[in-house]
């Protein structure tokens, strides 16, 4: 059966290609209002070209989340979670070619989100096409669940998912990224760290003065530095009271799979330009913090005068943006307040807090059936061993949609470890890309087969 998937793929790679490259033209920055009709408008025409059928585009309080079900045979439910917003294409200097306007060079397909998200996201529904048009029943219940906002933060999924919990019921759930490492291993996902996104703020006098008025005229600046410098030591302790208190335990099961997690620092610090890693950490040690421990980052600080030459001025205002990515157990409105008292306790009340972003950290375990129909897939499309990840160190709104309602969800798909999401010259391996195709269409069968061997267990 697969081998005649896998034929129809190939046989029919320059259309998936052509889908996969039209849609990445389509500049559909959620963060900037830049062409979000006309990816959902696309979406609309590659699911009438696909399955002869109208998407629902089901409203959120932001851009709406286009939803598709196709009944299998059995009753068991595989959802595929993605998201049709792309980051913006700055800095544009550094594209070696036009962000939307895809080019295929050295086997490689470069554009604007075609690696987070536009290549999975089509992949998948490849996937179900061939199976389809060879005439195959589906085994399980097929959902497609494309949201538009991932990349500001699913601000309106988690309402999403309360209201229509019936549609996303699923028995597991394919998450939107995937990638392989250094050596061509595929990387399989099994959860997200969480986030808790801020900005801190503080003003002090009504306009920016003469820089000799610091002698009698507290800064912003000063004291923004200052607040910063209480929230994390030198040796990368978050010093917040309680940050750590609910920090779900490590398991043997985790210890065994942190073992089993490989991660190339040789080259991981070749392509990054560095000597070393934090705290010259290195084997277990690196990988337990980087996979388990959370972490408080300064995204970015704004204040004063940053221009060519000098200024002498005492800015009336200073910002600064922070991520904490968080691991399972945390809650992000229980640190805010806790943020909140630390930053009142050391004498910063006066320094405000706007939340951006919130996510819970999300986990599947191992044993689950979606993880193993997807091991047993990257192992069959692969001379080399799966690479299982506990969790990624990035974060998504995978809690939200998947284990708040029960449903077991990992990850597997078509980037690679220089895919450069987010930055200049994404791209993804042409090759991977119809790989993806053939091993989503395997894994559909795969899911299946791993209920039935459950159920033939159970009588």
């Amino acid at each position: 059966m697969a081998s005649k998937i896998d034929e129809f793929i190939e046989e029919n790679r320059e259309m998936y290609i052509k889908w996969l490259t039209e849609f990445c033209k389509i500049p559909s920055v959620a963060a900037q209002n830049r062409g979000m009709e006309d990816a959902v408008s696309y979406l609309d025409d590659l699911f009438q070209e696909a399955f002869s059928l109208t998407p629902e585009k089901l409203p959120t309080a932001g851009f709406p989340v286009v939803y598709a079900e196709l009944e299998g045979r059995s009753d068991k439910i595989l959802s595929f979670y993605n998201h049709y917003d792309v980051q913006p294409e700055d800095p544009i200097e550094l594209w070696n070619s036009p962000p939307f306007e895809p080019e295929i060079r050295e086997g490689k397909i470069f554009a604007r989100g075609v690696a987070d998200n536009k290549g999975n996201l089509v992949a998948r529904i490849a996937a179900i096409h061939a199976i389809k048009q060879l005439g195959m029943e589906l085994p399980v219940d097929i959902k497609f669940i494309f949201e538009g906002e991932e990349e500001i933060g699913s601000l309106n999924l988690p309402a999403f998912a309360k209201s229509h919990a019936e549609k996303i019921h699923a028995d597991g759930c394919v998450w939107e990224f995937g990638y392989r490492d250094a050596d061509g291993a595929l990387q399989v996902s099994l959860g997200v760290k969480g986030m808790l996104y801020v900005e801190l703020s503080v003003e002090g006098a009504n306009t920016d003065l003469h820089s000799a008025q610091g002698a009698i005229i507290e800064s912003p600046v000063w004291k923004l530095v200052w607040a910063l410098s209480t929230l994390k030591d030198r040796e990368e302790k978050i010093t917040i009271p309680g940050f750590y208190d609910d920090i779900e335990p490590i398991t043997q099961l985790d210890e065994e799979m942190l073992a089993h997690y490989r991660l190339d620092e040789r080259e991981t610090l070749r392509k990054l330009g560095l000597d070393s890693f934090l705290l010259n950490l290195e084997g277990e040690q690196l990988k337990r913090k980087h996979i388990f421990e959370p972490t408080c980052n300064i995204c970015g600080i704004v204040s004063g005068y940053i221009g060519e030459g000098t200024k002498t001025v005492l800015p009336s205002s200073a910002a600064a943006k922070l991520d904490f990515r968080l691991v399972p157990g945390q809650d992000p409105e229980k640190i805010v307040m806790q943020l909140r008292k630390h930053l009142n306790n050391h004498g910063f009340e006066d320094i405000k807090i706007k939340v951006t972003s919130s996510e819970r950290a999300a986990r599947t375990k191992p044993d689950q059936e979606i993880v193993k129909a997807m091991i047993e897939v990257a192992e069959q499309y692969s001379d080399k061993k799966p690479n299982i990840v506990p969790n990624t160190p990035g974060t998504g709104p995978m809690y939200e949609l998947c284990q708040a309602l029960g449903i077991p969800s990992a990850s597997f798909g078509v980037g690679n470890f220089q895919s450069n999401n987010h930055a200049p010259n994404e791209n993804i391996f042409v090759e991977d890309y119809i790989e993806g195709i053939k091993m989503i269409a395997a894994l559909v069968f795969e899911f299946s087969r791993q209920f039935e061997k459950q159920g033939s267990v159970n009588r």
